[in-house]
């Protein structure tokens, strides 16, 4: 099922946020940062790291701000991540932790492109008790587009929706 309208990057990708990128992460390869090391490996110019992709696509802290508001209003937005968020909100499960990341990449991505995100909900498991809490994993497929719809990455990504009251406690 279709989590959310598709996220259209607010940058088409630039050598200047791939530089910070590179830098942040200590990444020293030159194809990422240096023209002609690009192109002497048969590129037109510059690449961007390919773990970087989900950046293009993400709302900004204001929305994260706005996203909160809502969560704490109890409004739900008009999209099954948002129902399926709220639906757990009120079961106690709460909290929430990445798990694992899994991606597949199909194309590089050059300074001038510009990413478009479709988030599907992929699967939601049975609950489970976990060390961390009573709850569920939902994995989300997510699929990164060019200007012309050609896929760059595949991408599942894992999180834990759980209830923090229900962590067992060891003494």
């Amino acid at each position: 099922m279709e989590a959310e309208p598709p996220r259209v990057a607010r940058y088409d990708v630039n050598a200047a946020m791939i530089r910070n990128w590179a830098e942040a992460h200590d990444d020293y390869n030159p194809i990422y940062v240096d023209p002609e090391a690009a192109r002497a490996t048969g590129r037109r110019d510059v690449i961007c790291p390919p773990a970087m992709i989900s950046t293009w696509v993400m709302s900004g802290y204001r929305r994260y701000r706005e996203v909160q508001r809502l969560r704490a209003e109890g409004a739900i937005e008009d999209f099954a991540y948002s129902r399926l968020l709220a639906l757990l909100d009120d079961a106690g499960f709460t909290s929430v932790v990445a798990t694992n990341v899994e991606q597949e990449y199909f194309a590089e991505l050059h300074p001038g492109d510009h990413v478009t995100a479709y988030f599907t909900i992929e699967s939601i498991s049975p609950f489970k008790k976990t060390g961390l809490g009573h709850g569920c994993f939902i994995t989300l497929l997510k699929n990164y587009v060019n200007d012309v719809g050609d896929t760059l990455v595949e991408e599942r990504f894992r999180l834990l929706r759980f209830n923090p009251n229900s962590q067992e406690t060891h003494s």
